[in-house]
């Protein structure tokens, strides 16, 4: 069966495909899910429930237990590395790959930054250890500090004590990437707001200079809804041929939009993000061609569940010529969400990923309200989860 528009001209249609989608999903599990996408598409009620969390949370109210059989059950595969390694043993048996991710935000101390380097630094030993993992990752904010990364963005001097928290900061990026590079574990950088990602990216060139030499090992990553990001790539680019290192680059389309456009509008200054959704897609899109163009530098992790998206980045890689399971191209999705493109991939032989957050369930509600928020503001995505879900519990009762 084929799809046709005139846009992307002819393929399969392996995305639509919800037997393999939902291959891990029981019906109950699958109805469960149906509940959730249906309470996060109403803004009204994921803000009643963020509220009601919170405030059951200051009263101590016995509440976690609720959480884990929603939300947590849902975005999250477990508490611990060791717990979470189940939900990788299932997805690899699929030919999908796992990256785990320790998901406890909103630390801003110099205690807990080393807290997270530990756990950071477990989590490249535990893969390392694992045949059936490759990456790991990492959000810079939990191993540095917000304030001393935007003044090194806008270029403001720092005074003695900072330039001592800003030095033990880049000593923690370095033991991470260099026991990734020792180990052969790939590490994702992740992005963070406009504002102090100049700062992440002066640190992460560093990195791949030092640790990319023979491959890429570390990946920063780009947010394509800034509309300056296709330039950062083609000047990374520039820099990795004259320095001779290789490039690992996560793409995505972005994590932080109203925060930064109501940033920009108080602070009076020209917001980064796009002005539309379609130029956000058209340099998505453009950043993935400019990355496919160069493999010999490059390697990318296409993180979008945009599936116009994927199917222009399989158009490419077969106008090229490039073998589906090229190991410098990888589709990463969230755990939870998008199993159709996730499922769908692996079964047809294209290397396949997903993001898989862990940690004591009180430490991560940051992570899940951040992922109901977003899903409810990000058009079309929940809307889609529940379409599928809808087709293929219908396929199931007519069997």
């Amino acid at each position: 069966m084929i799809r046709f528009t005139a846009k992307l001209g002819i393929y399969f249609m392996l995305l639509d495909n919800t037997k393999n989608g939902f291959t891990l999903k029981s019906n109950f599990e699958l109805r469960k899910a149906y509940l959730l996408f249906k309470i996060i598409s109403n803004k009204t009620l994921t803000n009643i429930g963020k509220t009601a969390l919170e405030i059951s949370l200051k009263l101590r109210l016995p509440i976690l237990f609720i959480v884990k059989g929603t939300v947590f059950e849902q975005f999250c595969s477990g508490e611990t590395l060791v717990e979470s390694f189940d939900t990788v043993k299932k997805l690899h048996n699929k030919n999908v790959k796992s990256y785990l991710h320790y998901s406890v935000e909103g630390l801003e101390n110099e205690n807990s930054y080393d807290l997270s380097l530990n756990e950071v630094l477990d989590s490249i030993n535990f893969v390392s250890e694992k045949k059936i993992l490759d990456f790991t990752v990492f959000k810079p904010t939990a191993i540095a500090s917000n304030v001393i990364l935007e003044k090194r963005s806008k270029g403001e001097s720092l005074n003695d004590n900072e330039k001592k928290l800003y030095k033990r900061a880049y000593e923690r990026f370095n033991k991470i990437c260099e026991l990734a590079h020792k180990k052969d574990v790939k590490i994702l950088v992740d992005a963070e707001e406009s504002w102090i990602q100049d700062a992440i990216d002066e640190i992460v060139l560093d990195m791949m200079i030092k640790f990319n030499k023979d491959k890429a090992i570390v990946f920063n990553t780009s947010q394509m809804y800034r509309h300056d990001r296709l330039g950062y790539l083609k000047n990374l680019h520039k820099v990795a041929k004259e320095n001779n290192f290789h490039l690992g680059i996560k793409l995505v389309r972005g994590a932080y939009i109203e925060r930064e456009n109501k940033r920009a509008k108080k602070n009076n200054y020209l917001s980064p993000i796009c002005k539309s959704k379609e130029l956000t897609d058209d340099n998505f899109n453009k950043g993935a061609s400019f990355i496919l163009s160069n493999l010999d530098l490059f390697s990318l992790f296409s993180g979008t569940h945009n599936e116009e998206s994927i199917y222009k980045i399989i158009e490419i890689m077969k106008s090229k010529g490039i073998n589906k399971d090229n190991s410098c191209i990888w589709f990463g999705q969230l755990y939870g969400m998008s199993d159709n493109i996730t499922f769908n991939l692996a079964s047809e032989g294209f290397n396949v990923i997903k993001y898989l957050p862990y940690g004591p369930i009180k430490e991560v509600i940051p992570y899940l309200i951040r992922r109901a928020e977003e899903n409810t503001s990000v058009k079309g995505q929940t809307s889609r989860e529940l379409e599928l879900i809808k087709k293929e519990l219908k396929r199931r009762d007519s069997i």
